[in-house]
């Protein structure tokens, strides 16, 4: 009977040492929890996607015909930063070197990110909040002749996020509009004119 006594007294000790170790598993010992919370490791909140889930690509090709070699347009309004004056908006390079790849402007916080002798190619970053539309340009002066040559402007971007196809329209009539402007201000200055006084900016 003693004997029988001790053996069941034995299993029950063992098998609160079992339950004892797989708690001890599970929970960090204090120490090791105060170390981490004193580090600064704490458990961080997921980031909120900024992709699209069906994104829909759109492209808008504009051009304009200069009475100047491509050479000659480039070397006036290609730089990175030209923008500025062409835009008429102000225009600093926040990053990098104008005209260098990764070079970063004022304007959006713009990316050079592929470039030829005659031309760029630049994208705007992945903001916080925002879905991200891959917006890029393209800037080119290409030759037609060995005297004359056209400025090409090309955007490209997912219009996805807009309310409905009207929304998309009028989007797209304003930047045609905007970029029109700005192709007939670089014209202007690759032919060797002045550009006219900016309209004044409503406050």
């Amino acid at each position: 009977m003693r004997n029988q006594l001790g053996t069941t007294a034995s299993a029950c000790a063992l098998a609160i040492v079992c339950l004892a170790s797989a708690a001890g598993a599970q929970t960090p010992a204090p120490a090791l929890r105060q170390a981490s919370e004193s580090s600064g490791q704490a458990a961080q909140p997921a980031p909120v996607s900024s992709a699209v889930a069906a994104p829909t690509y759109i492209s808008i090709p504009l051009e304009i015909a200069v009475n100047r070699p491509a050479a000659e347009v480039w070397k006036r309004v290609g730089k990175f930063c030209d923008i500025g004056e062409w835009l008429r908006i102000p225009c600093t390079i926040t990053s990098g070197k104008d005209g260098e790849f990764g070079a970063v402007r004022s304007v959006a916080g713009e990316v050079l990110v592929g470039k030829t002798e005659l031309s760029y190619t630049y994208t705007q970053p992945v903001r916080d909040g925002r879905p991200y539309n891959l917006y890029h340009g393209t800037l080119e002066a290409r030759p037609v002749t060995p005297t004359t040559s056209k400025i090409v402007y090309t955007l490209f971007f997912d219009n996805s996020m807009l309310a409905d196809d009207a929304a998309r329209e009028a989007d797209r009539a304003r930047r045609v509009t905007q970029f029109n402007a700005a192709l007939a201000n670089m014209k202007i200055l690759a032919e060797g004119g002045t550009l006219p006084p900016a309209p004044a900016r409503g406050r």
